[in-house]
């Protein structure tokens, strides 16, 4: 039975039509609404992004709880990100003076919209992952990089970089989470305790951890003599079907209209 968590970097596995896209449409499609939401410079460009982000959740199927679950760790960008908006912009009606301590109406404005767009930037970047498997992704990523191989670019190493990170940082925030238990039940740290004192408690045996995994896959690497991409062959060869070119055409409207919502705004 299918449980409704996710953490970052998690795939859910669920049958819908966003999962049976092609990998490189879903990449593509991620940046695509990356840049159009880090170019919006007003409320009705975010509300397309975040009509398109609630139409995409709909069709992929993942409950609104997953999908929190897995931006929640990065939760901590946007509340430091309106902070510094609310207490180093200033202009317009001032709410509260502490000596140093401004909060005007601009300041307010400039952090509500700033909290928008990374929550869309979040949820897009999520959807991604929740919805496209490691393997996946890594193999669109060769995929879309393999043109700057003429150039010396080494596509294949990078994309398994990205791969390799983006399949060890679920087992991170798990690690991170096991030791705190750890800690708590041995009474060095509180249920409640946190801080930056009780996140650099976990670092060193978490980079200890990290290190070590790092080893094992070298070795493992080695042992199956890995040597990149040269002669490398799938299982199952990107094709585009029918559904990755609506997608394609999708994608094509919908830049088209937030930036021409952006104009007439």
């Amino acid at each position: 039975m299918q449980t409704a968590t996710a953490i970052i970097g998690q795939y859910y596995p669920v049958q819908s039509v966003i999962h049976r896209l092609d990998p490189r449409i879903k990449l593509l499609g991620s940046i695509v609404l990356m840049i159009i939401i880090l170019c919006a410079h007003s409320y009705p460009m975010l509300g397309v992004e975040a009509l398109c982000l609630l139409g995409i959740t709909l069709c992929a199927r993942i409950p609104l709880r997953a999908l929190l679950s897995s931006i929640a760790p990065l939760s901590f960008i946007i509340i430091i990100t309106a902070l510094l908006n609310i207490f180093f912009v200033q202009g317009g009606t001032i709410y509260l003076a502490l000596g140093p301590i401004i909060v005007s109406q601009d300041g307010i404005s400039a952090a509500l919209f700033l909290c928008c767009r990374l929550l869309l930037l979040l949820i897009s970047g999520s959807m991604l992952t929740l919805t496209t498997t490691t393997l996946d992704i890594s193999d669109a990523c060769e995929t879309l990089l393999n043109p700057l191989k003429r150039f010396g670019f080494p596509s294949h190493e990078c994309a398994m970089i990205m791969g390799i990170a983006l399949r060890f940082l679920p087992q991170f925030i798990e690690e991170s989470r096991i030791i705190k238990d750890a800690r708590t039940s041995r009474g060095a740290e509180s249920p409640t305790q946190g801080g930056i004192k009780a996140i650099t408690s976990r670092l060193i045996p978490l980079f200890t951890s990290a290190f070590r995994h790092a080893d094992t896959l070298a070795l493992a690497m080695d042992a199956r003599c890995y040597h990149g991409g040269e002669g490398r062959t799938h299982l199952s060869p990107l094709k585009l079907a029918t559904r990755d070119y609506i997608s394609l055409g999708c994608m094509a409207a919908i830049t088209a209209g937030s930036f021409l919502i952006g104009l007439i705004g």
